[in-house]
């Protein structure tokens, strides 16, 4: 093994994997989406977080062999902040004409934010529809309201209105709801209510995928709602308080990896570098020098090519020629 002498040990910053999916675990205990949250991040990581159909799927494989009965909460939930289009936030701006008959608001399906107004009944609907609409002139104070016969999205109503009026209507009270009622003429328009959506994971994953059930939400007189995965593995929201089983996750320990390059140089005559007695020397050699750079309670070993060999060397070399061979190894924590 004379022959054999390891010049360098050359280490690489750590790599930590970033790609470990999510566990989910199911807990079957009773708890508010608040109590559950406080379990979750205690024990595990957080509440259950969705980023995609496959992680939907493996949550829903998780739950489907606890035969749970009830809704189970996840970590998604919405702040409700309801606004004017033109800014009011002063006296009128809290009033509401909700349609109670239809459990307005509803959140349908997980995409109403925007509000219609038929008959006089307020809705919150879908923003991409389009309705006919309801602008007003004036003050803020003392408006005058129209209709415009135009179908539009709320947020092109909007534009029109701020180009052509003041903006869309706010209505403050009952007497300029029961105005706006008159104009529309029993048809359903647009009117300025709106909130964004402020829907948030737990742990602050961004929301980008949803797999919202077709139904209602209604949500009225709550400031919060909570979202929970129901029986066919859709998604619905609740009142906070609600008492529900739940659904946690975890990440699995990230493992540490470095990469040591190594220059080894090799005397007269030459050695097979692939002999198992040689490889042992090196790992030997490898392992005293990570030892020295203060690295220890490691696993060392050789990452072996695709083609079978574990170094390189070029055999048409003449023999008395001193040769130098690279090879990479790694080890992990």
């Amino acid at each position: 093994m004379e022959r054999i002498l390891l010049c360098v040990c050359c280490f690489s910053g750590w790599f930590v994997s970033t790609c470990c999916p999510r566990q989910y675990h199911y807990v079957d205990d009773a708890k508010t989406w608040t109590e559950a949250q406080s379990y979750c991040q205690q024990n595990q990581t957080d509440l259950a977080s969705i980023e995609n159909t496959e992680e939907m799927k493996q949550l829903n494989s998780t739950v489907s062999s606890a035969a749970h009965s009830s809704e189970l909460w996840i970590g998604l939930y919405s702040q409700i902040r309801w606004r004017w289009s033109d800014g009011l936030t002063g006296s009128g701006a809290d009033y509401r004409n909700w349609d109670t008959s239809e459990y307005e608001p509803d959140f349908y399906s997980g995409v109403q934010f925007c509000v219609s107004s038929l008959k006089g009944k307020w809705w919150d609907f879908q923003c991409r529809e389009k309705l006919q609409f309801i602008c007003y002139r004036g003050s803020q104070m003392n408006p005058e309201f129209d209709l415009v016969d135009k179908e539009m999205s709320w947020s092109d109503a909007r534009r029109y209105c701020r180009e052509n009026f003041l903006d869309l209507a706010t209505v403050k009270n009952p007497g300029e709801n029961q105005q706006v009622h008159e104009k529309a003429q029993s048809k359903r328009v647009w009117i300025g209510l709106h909130r964004e959506p402020h829907i948030y994971w737990s742990d602050g994953t961004k929301y980008s995928f949803s797999n919202w059930a077709s139904g209602m939400n209604p949500f009225r007189g709550m400031s919060k709602i909570c979202a929970a995965l129901t029986r066919s593995g859709e998604w619905k929201t609740l009142s906070c308080e609600t008492r529900l089983p739940f659904v946690c996750y975890s990440l699995p320990t990230p493992v540490k990896r470095q990469v040591v390059k190594l220059t080894v140089h090799v005397e007269d005559p030459p050695v097979d570098l692939n002999d198992s007695a040689v490889k042992a020397e090196l790992l030997t050699r490898v392992k005293e020098q990570l030892k020295k750079k203060g690295v220890g309670g490691v696993s060392v070993r050789w990452r072996v090519q695709p083609y079978g060999k574990l170094l390189a060397g070029d055999g048409r070399r003449k023999k008395t020629l001193r040769e130098k061979e690279k090879c990479f190894k790694s080890f992990s924590a």
